[in-house]
């Protein structure tokens, strides 16, 4: 795909939404560590009903470890992997306490090294909640890029380095959320719907669908 195509689908998305957002609740950049971090291998509505209870009674680090590690469990053992999670978050919040004053550091390096958050959630953090122009690839972001052929790569590091490089400067706050609401809604798993999408004509799929 040449750069005057994957501009024109970023204008395109743009132009459709020009201020996009996650679609997890969270109203500090606590609130969407813990949203994130709760999020693998979950869907958004899931974790926005645990959070809606959790969040009122505990939303800072010091406020989970209050709750103790049972009362987190009852508070998310609705979401997929709730034990490893709580866990995770729990442990998450001791070093938030203690090593960071309890705030949320804006620095990649120590936010991967929290319990839970790889590259991925750091990524989605620091562009959601610092307005860094990084790029989370997670499988709604994997599947488009590739399918679109607007940046290939075998693996979710390698898709993210590409879009890297070749995603103009003013889009990149953006660019992650657009693909993520892309996929999650038109690019679909099982069966894109390629006759409602306003990247069509630019699209390099091959095997379109008529929806």
């Amino acid at each position: 795909m040449n750069k005057q195509k994957r501009i024109e689908i970023l204008t395109r998305l743009r132009d459709d939404n020009p201020h996009p957002e996650t679609e997890l609740e969270y109203s500090s950049p606590f609130e969407l560590l813990v949203a994130v971090t709760l999020s693998a291998q979950a869907t958004d509505v899931g974790v926005n009903k645990a959070t809606r209870k959790l969040f009122p009674v505990a939303n800072t680090p010091q406020g989970i470890l209050d709750l103790g590690l049972e009362g987190l469990r009852d508070y998310i053992k609705t979401i997929g992997l709730f034990n490893s999670k709580a866990n995770n978050v729990y442990k998450m919040c001791q070093i938030l306490v203690e090593r960071h004053g309890s705030e949320v550091p804006e620095n990649r390096e120590a936010l991967e090294a929290l319990p839970g958050v790889g590259r991925k959630t750091a990524n989605v953090v620091l562009n959601t909640a610092f307005g860094w122009p990084t790029i989370a690839v997670d499988t709604h972001i994997f599947r488009v890029s590739n399918r679109t052929k607007f940046a290939m790569g075998k693996d979710v590091v390698e898709v993210e380095k590409k879009l890297e490089k070749v995603v103009p400067k003013e889009f990149k706050v953006d660019v992650h959320h657009w693909l993520i609401l892309h996929g999650r809604y038109v690019c679909t798993a099982r069966k894109p719907k390629c006759g409602s999408c306003l990247i069509e004509d630019l699209c390099e799929f091959k095997d379109k669908v008529d929806s």
